[in-house]
């Protein structure tokens, strides 16, 4: 069985920020696909790491993990699969990292950066900027971008469940 985790922050003042995108997605697949677990932490981001070691007893089983979160090399309306990586400085993920010892297990990134119309990234400068931007809400035309993702990364999972990984990242990276 895979575990999939949806990285974000508890509390109704986080629920619709962009920091947490993968709990929004987490809870999007929730009901939708058999051969899952899904897992939304009740810790804050940094600490992702203290939850999922829970349900992920040893680095054999994080094979099967499946982490979602947001990233902002990836600009709004992207999403990207990716397997054994650093943390790329995703705190949340590095913290999952140092709690099971192991950087093997599956990531689903989803892009939460601004774009120029032609596809640039204009992704925020300086930490004030960046932290101002993964804390604030998402507006309802981006949420709507939003769903078309989810569906994307429901498919990715369903893809990684039932033929693996690779071909889940041949079709959707």
């Amino acid at each position: 069985m895979y575990i999939v985790v949806g990285l974000g922050n508890p509390g109704d003042e986080y629920a619709r920020t962009r920091h947490n995108t993968g709990r929004m997605a987490a809870d999007f697949l929730a009901e939708k696909i058999r051969g899952i677990k899904v897992v939304v932490p009740d810790t804050f981001m940094n600490h992702s790491g203290k939850a999922v070691m829970k349900v992920v007893k040893s680095q054999k089983a994080a094979k099967n993990l499946i982490v979602i979160y947001d990233d902002l090399d990836l600009p709004l309306g992207t999403m990207k699969i990716s397997y054994n990586r650093s943390s790329g400085g995703h705190r949340g993920v590095e913290s999952i990292i140092r709690a099971l010892k192991t950087e093997e297990f599956i990531r689903i990134r989803i892009g939460i950066s601004p774009a120029t119309p032609s596809g640039k990234l204009k992704k925020p400068k300086g930490e004030k900027e960046v932290e101002k931007h993964i804390l604030t809400d998402f507006k309802k035309p981006e949420l709507e971008i939003l769903k078309k993702v989810f569906k994307k990364v429901s498919a990715a999972v369903e893809k990684i469940v039932s033929d693996g990984l690779a071909p889940a990242m041949t079709e959707f990276n």
